[in-house]
């Protein structure tokens, strides 16, 4: 028989009679393949994705202003990099831009467009002129009436009200009374003229973008090579360009197909990278646990086989035979599961997106494509799929292979060098931890990471030794329960390479459930410590009608009887430049801007350093982790870039502990709402003098402040990172992801134990143990295992968590009980029913047989 043919029947048997074997591997695979295919079009969706295209629909192009900060710096021994951010608030563009574009060859008609809040029957909407509609849409329509002509008539949405009513419309600097023309579908929007728009969004000379309409015929690639040659060569650019970074560009931009969607959805284009290294992270955890479960279950399925594959070598099969039978065997099992696992990519890849959508963690306005081609994403995950599981049994038989045929039916023993390979690592492990309590940031993070892969790896490789010490402590105890107990110790204790098998995946499970469940427990956990400690505030007012100046409004509030201190608050987002581990790094941070005046008596920030009186613009108070890796302190200066693109050197008046929940850099309220695209909402936190009745104030204010909102016991004050929602949703996808993973390597490696012990457990039927006994060992089996794997899996995940948890928050790691509870409950559950349920056959009947 040919060399081919026979390695095709040693597989083909192979496959048919270790079908049970094989299972836990297709389980593995199919999951394996099914999560790469979904994230793997995640991910062509994200690249693909774009802001959604509404306002400027009709418009062939559409210029604005560069919505990215960019910061270029020279790593180590490197050439410089660039780096880039998005930027959230608008960055507008200079009016006389309308002048150079409405000269373009090809161009029929520009419009600028400008939007405002205004706040109308205490609702709070967008301004826009109405000569903008027509970006949107070739013909706007009109519900009833006619368009505004005059600089007191405005088009309402459908139920703000009917055409001929009079209403009070608030803006920034007061309020006017105007008359409805007409009404459109648009109840979001209050639609002016041109005019009357501009003079209403106060910033004279700018825009927030300019629609461009083109002479029919001229195809959107040409018309945008001439706009942009136009703007280059007057030499426009944005109007922050005089306060950008030296080397940040400032050019306008011109926007043409999905791109002009950017103009209108600023925080869309900003949330794409984000998303693509956050999914990419992803299916690098999932490539590396199903590696490892996928491994462990090849690895266990070939060990249950071993004698067979030793008296292959035996009887005459060469070791290139052996390879390629075992690894056709496990190809055809890897072919079928990883189709299955690419069939259902797409249905799971549609229930990640709307799980996205239904939490949030997407910003409004951005789209993911989904093209035909792409469901083709899967088909390559698939191929990669294969790969895994060939190469890792490749690997697997390579004992089986190499070994000659007169030492091939030996048992396998633990080597020396595989026991200073597991004292190494997890050595390794340990160094990455010590080194991770000493960064910050996502370098704390990565050495974490690190830290709990090494060490579950050294775990790996001393199963049999932990195992071993494992039942040196465990032994005790189970002596102690009768005949059971013993039994469960002799049989743990006499075979301590299986229990090492059985144990290692339940450390892997445990070790990296709790690190990424408990990173994040942590550092919510301190934050919401944090917030809770700061706040001391009685009463929140928020007013959105009538106009009230923030400084004004929390002036005339605590000037009223019982009001002891107040503070204007607002949320933000600010870009720092600088570097980590010598690369370039533009780090987006939430933070706050608040009003200097008594500010710990109503959001202490728990001072270390200086004092947040002098908080004003020009000035910042640094959170002390953040001071310290920067080196700066009071007196010392920052550098920070605003969310329109504006770079300020910031003087240092401050450093505080609760940069958790209060952010890294508290700014002044009126440095942060300068930059701002539309004043936020006015929030005046409100603490009351001592004895002071709450009751009696909020009447006084409600009394003082027609319009305004009175809010007792307000929440804590707490900054959120725009990627919050997504990293949340996310995670529970990885802890799924390595729960199903670790569940089917626990199941598998421990039932293949099981049946594997068949004929043991008929020779001590035999020799006298009853079912009862036998099912008490393999309970208190089942028990010793799982408390190990807790453990040793705890034990492995405590140091990176304590490093990350003392570097990081300042704390020691917390895991909600819920949490813990599921750990264990899944480990308990899964060991229990992979111990006992295989070996229901070798426990049925009065009289075993031992075949």
């Amino acid at each position: 028989m040919t060399r081919p043919s026979v390695v095709a029947l040693l597989a083909a048997r192979g496959a048919r009679t270790h079908r049970r074997a094989w299972a836990a591997v297709f389980a593995a695979l199919t999951l394996c393949s099914l999560l790469l295919g979904a994230l793997g079009l995640a991910v062509g969706s994200a690249a693909l994705g774009h802001a959604r295209v509404e306002r400027y629909a009709q418009a062939d192009a559409v210029v604005a202003g560069t919505q990215s900060t960019r910061y270029t710096a020279k790593p180590w021994g490197s050439e410089p990099q660039a780096v880039h951010a998005g930027l959230t608030e608008r960055v507008r563009v200079p009016e006389r831009a309308l002048d150079v574009v409405r000269k373009v060859p090809g161009v029929r008609e520009v419009i600028a467009d400008v939007s405002f809040p205004v706040t109308v029957g205490g609702a709070r909407v967008t301004g826009r002129p109405w000569e903008a509609m027509r970006l949107a849409s070739a013909s706007p329509r009109l519900l009833d009436g006619q368009v505004p002509t005059g600089a007191r008539e405005i088009v309402v949405g459908e139920g703000t009200a009917r055409v001929g009513d009079r209403l009070k419309v608030t803006y920034a600097d007061g309020s006017a009374t105007y008359t409805v023309t007409a009404v459109t579908a648009d109840a979001r929007t209050i639609h002016f003229t041109s005019a009357e728009a501009r003079r209403l969004a106060g910033r004279p000379g700018e825009v927030d973008a300019i629609g461009v309409l083109g002479d029919s015929g001229v195809p959107d690639d040409v018309l945008h090579a001439r706009v942009r040659h136009a703007v280059d060569a007057a030499g426009l650019r944005d109007v922050s360009a005089p306060h950008r970074a030296d080397g940040d560009p400032a050019a306008l931009r011109v926007l043409t197909g999905d791109g002009r969607g950017q103009a209108e959805f600023l925080a869309a284009e900003p949330a794409r990278m984000p998303l693509l290294q956050v999914l990419a992270s992803l299916a690098s955890i999932v490539v590396l646990v199903g590696v490892l479960v996928v491994s462990s279950t090849v690895a266990q399925a070939l060990r249950q086989r071993s004698r067979e594959l030793a008296l292959l070598r035996v009887v005459g099969a060469t070791p290139w035979q052996l390879r390629r039978a075992v690894g056709r065997e496990v190809c055809r099992i890897a072919v079928l599961a990883a189709a299955v696992g690419a069939v259902g990519a797409v249905p799971a890849y549609l229930a990640l997106r709307a799980l996205l959508a239904r939490q949030g963690a997407l910003p409004d306005g951005l789209e993911l494509p989904f093209p035909p081609w792409l469901a083709a994403a899967p088909l390559v995950t698939a191929g990669l799929t294969v790969l895994i599981a060939w190469l890792t049994a490749l690997g697997c038989c390579a004992r089986a292979a190499r070994t000659r045929p007169a030492e091939a039916l030996r048992e396998e023993v633990p080597g020396r060098g595989r026991q200073i390979a597991g004292g190494v690592l997890l050595g390794i492990g340990a160094a990455s931890a010590g080194a991770g309590a000493l960064q910050h940031g996502a370098a704390a993070g990565a050495a974490a990471s690190a830290s709990v892969l090494t060490m579950v790896i050294g775990c790996a490789l001393l199963g049999p030794w932990l195992a071993r010490g494992a039942m040196w402590v465990l032994g005790a105890p189970l002596r102690r329960l009768g005949v059971g107990g013993r039994l469960a110790a002799a049989a743990c204790t006499a075979n301590a390479t299986r229990l090492g098998a059985a144990v290692t995946p339940v450390v892997l499970v445990t070790a990296f459930m709790v690190v990424q469940l408990g990173a994040g427990a942590t550092l919510g956990n301190a934050a919401q410590a944090q917030a809770r400690d700061a706040a001391h505030a009685d009463l929140a007012v928020s007013a959105a009608e009538p106009p009230y100046d923030a400084e004004e409004l929390a002036e005339r509030v605590r000037h009223l009887p019982g009001v002891a201190a107040t503070t204007v608050v607002a949320h933000g987002t600010v870009v720092l430049a600088a570097k980590e581990l010598g690369d370039p790094v533009l780090e987006r941070l939430p933070v706050l801007g608040v009003t200097p005046h008594q500010l710990a008596r109503t959001l202490d920030p728990a001072v270390r350093k200086g004092t947040t009186d002098d908080l004003r613009p020009g000035t910042v108070a640094v959170g002390a982790d953040r001071a310290r890796t920067l080196a700066v302190g009071p007196g010392d200066h920052v550098r920070l870039r605003f969310g329109d693109g504006t770079e300020a050197k910031l003087r240092v008046v401050a450093t505080y502990e609760r940069a958790l929940a209060l952010g890294d850099f508290l700014l002044s309220y009126e440095e942060l709402t300068a930059h701002m695209s539309a004043p936020p909402a006015v929030r005046v936190l409100t603490t009351l003098a001592p004895g002071a009745s709450v009751t009696g104030v909020t009447g006084s204010l409600t009394a003082a402040l027609p319009g305004a909102r009175v809010e007792r016991d307000p929440a804590p004050e707490q900054v959120r990172a725009e990627d919050q929602a997504l990293g949340d949703v996310l995670s529970g996808v990885v802890v799924a992801a390595i729960g199903g993973f670790t569940v089917i390597a626990v199941l598998s490696t421990l039932a293949l134990i099981s049946v594997g012990r068949g004929p043991e457990l008929r020779q001590l039927r035999l020799a006298g143990a009853d079912r009862g006994r036998l099912r008490r060992m393999l309970w208190l089996e089942s028990a010793a295992t799982a408390t190990a794997g807790l453990v040793l899996g705890t034990a492995t995940a405590a140091l990176p968590l304590l490093a990350f948890a003392l570097s990081l928050a300042g704390s020691l790691p917390w895991l909600p009980p819920a949490q813990a509870a599921l750990i264990v409950t899944v480990v308990a559950v899964t060991t229990a029913s992979a111990t006992l349920l295989p070996a229901r056959g070798a426990l049925r009947g009065r009289y075993p047989a031992l075949s």
